[in-house]
Formats: C-alpha cells, structure tokens, sequence
C-alpha cells in the first residue's frame, strides 16, 4: 500500500526529468553553423609607377671580329718560334722563322746569274754597233748584223728573267719569316721548332683570334623585325650582352649589321652587335644572352611579377583589401622585367597585391599578412 502510494506522487517529478532530458538531447543533436575559417598567410607588393624599357631577348654567339689561320708560304725546317701560346700579339710581330739558309742559297745563286747574263748583253750590245757600223760602210752584211742584233736582244731578255728570278728568291726569302698579319690573341701551337713544315699546307700553323673588338651574332623572329628597323631609325641600336652568372652587369655595344635576306626555314633574321670589349669579358666561342633595347614606356603602372596569376578567363591578381579580405581582380598585363610586369589595365599605383600564398585565396578570404 505504501509503495503504490509513493509511484503516484513521482510520476509528475519523473515526467518532469524525462521531459528535460529529451529537450538537452535535442538541443546537443540540433546542428551548428561551420567554424570560421583562420586567416591564410600571404605576402604582399605595392603597385607602382617605373619607366620600363621595351626590349626583344635571344640567344648569341660571339665570335672573333676577324681569324686568320697562319700557314708556312715556304717549305722546311720550323727553326724558331717567338711567341708562347695564348699571347696578345700586333700586327707584323715575328711569330715563327723557317731556316733561311736554302733560301739564301737559292738567291745568291738567282743573283750570280743576273751578273753573268749582265755581262754578255753588255758585250752583245757593243757588239752590236760596231757591227750596225761596219754594215754601213758595207763590210759585213745585213743579215749578219741581224743576227748580232738578236743575240744582243736574247742575252737582255735573259737579263730580265734573271732579275725576275732574283726577285723571286728573294721573296722566297722573306718568307721564312712569319709575323702576325693581325692584332689579336694566339692559340694553340699547332706546330713547334724542329718540325718540318708544308708550303701552304692545310694544316695552319696557328690561329689569330682578333677579339679587341668583338661581335655577337644573334637572330630574331621576323615579326619583330619591322619593330627593329622603326628603332633604327631613331639612331644607333643599343645592344647587351648578359653572361652566365653575371646578368647584373651586361656588356655594351651597339648594332652594327642586319642581313640581307629572312632565313625561310627559321623565320628569323640574322644580326651582329659589336663590342669593345676591353675587359675581355667575351671571348670567341661563348653563348650569352642579347637584349635589344627598342623602346621605353613611361609611367607604366607595375606590380611584382610573382603577383600575376594566370585563370581560365585570363590573366588576374589578389588585391588585399584594407578590411585585410582578398579581392580577386581581371588584370591586363603586358611585358615583364626585372622581377616586375607591366599592368595597362586592373591596378592602380599604390593598391596592394598578393605576392605569395596566392593558392589557398578566394574572394572575400580573410588575409593574415607577413614580412616577405
């Protein structure tokens, strides 16, 4: 009796806690809204105004102003070499000496006989008149005198043979001495003393490489070309030669030869540039890159290049706004130089652009922005 009496006073307090507990259920199962997103970290540029010069890059070559492969003109023992290999050396410095000696020989012996055929014609020619006069006092006849005549006349050319021979040996003497025809740089020796050397072998016996100046050949695409020749007119062309490891500190020179005709299978024109080259920084046989200035643009507006995304609808960069949010902007961008790309159209000078951390960005995304 008392047990029944003590469940019907509960049962209100026990629907009370059974209703209070499905209501805690249901607040715990009721869904919540997506946490918050965290800030992405970026790095941020400024957009600027610079004067950018528009300039066409290629490939070069240098290549000596001028290369003389220096061969024997006459034939024999390479007696003595004045020069060590890599050495600067002037035009008409003695490079090599051939042993003059059967040279020397050879005109002594050319002279000997200019002396005696000499002689011969002088006691022709005597000869000759005495004969001219005693044919006209009628004591020999004509045709003796002829043949006097023409003797003298054969020992005189004689004469002149041998002096054309003398000549001769004589420039075959000069000969065995070889100076520079150039001012330039030595290369390897290609053959040392004691050899024995060709006339006009096709072996040389050394290569002058003229490299004070110097050129670069280089090509461009024939649509650039047009663009050249309207740069030209405004005066010299001024061209840069970057080396590998050294793009900071181009070498300087100017252009100096178009040629005459568009190569049909490349679609490129070929071109040189010319160099002082003072320092010796180009050397023959070296690839560097070309950088042909044809115009500046001034005032353009520029943003750092890492800035610049590309999307399927075209070229676009992240600005962060001043609520420190990203706004994704359609940009119009032009050429790209030292680290920096020209903007003609989507940024202004001074707005600030995402350098980095571009990846992770959507519209409207919180920014967290860092030192770069």
């Amino acid at each position: 009796m008392s047990l029944a009496i003590f469940s019907t006073r509960s049962l209100p307090l026990l629907l009370a806690l059974l209703t209070a507990s499905l209501l805690a259920a249901c607040d715990k199962e009721q869904p919540k809204g997506p946490p918050a997103k965290p800030p992405v970290p970026v790095t941020v540029g400024q957009a600027a105004t610079r004067t950018i010069p528009l300039q066409l890059r290629t490939v070069g070559n240098v290549e000596a102003r001028s290369t003389v492969a220096v061969l024997a003109r006459v034939g024999g023992q390479l007696a003595q070499v004045h020069f060590q290999e890599g050495q600067d050396v002037r035009k008409g410095a003695p490079l090599f000496t051939i042993d003059p000696a059967p040279y020397q020989i050879a005109l002594r012996q050319a002279e000997a006989r200019l002396q005696k055929d000499q002689a011969l014609a002088a006691t022709a020619r005597e000869k000759e008149r005495r004969y001219l006069v005693l044919s006209g006092e009628g004591l020999v006849s004509r045709q003796d005198y002829d043949l006097i005549k023409a003797e003298a006349e054969s020992l005189e050319a004689s004469v002149a043979a041998d002096r054309a021979a003398v000549d001769d040996a004589r420039l075959q003497l000069s000969w065995t001495h070889i100076a520079a025809p150039i001012t330039g740089r030595t290369g390897s020796l290609l053959a040392h003393a004691g050899d024995m050397v060709r006339a006009n072998s096709e072996q040389p016996l050394l290569i002058i490489h003229q490299v004070e100046p110097i050129d670069v050949s280089f090509s461009v695409p024939e649509r650039d070309f047009s663009q050249l020749r309207r740069a030209l007119q405004a005066g010299t062309l001024p061209v840069g030669a970057l080396l590998p490891g050294e793009e900071n500190v181009p070498e300087t020179g100017e252009l100096t030869f178009i040629d005459n005709a568009v190569d049909s299978k490349t679609g490129t024109i070929r071109l040189k540039a010319s160099f002082k080259n003072g320092n010796r920084r180009l050397w023959p046989g070296q690839f560097v890159t070309v950088q042909i200035t044809l115009d500046s643009f001034a005032d353009a507006t520029v943003v750092p290049a890492a800035a610049v995304q590309t999307g399927q609808k075209g070229t676009f960069v992240f600005l962060a706004k001043a609520d420190g949010t990203a706004e994704l902007r359609p940009v119009t961008a032009g050429i790209t130089y030292e680290g920096v790309t020209v903007i003609r159209d989507g940024v202004k000078p001074g707005e600030t652009v995402v350098t980095d951390g571009q990846m992770r960005l959507a519209p409207g995304t919180k920014l967290d922005i860092k030192k770069p």
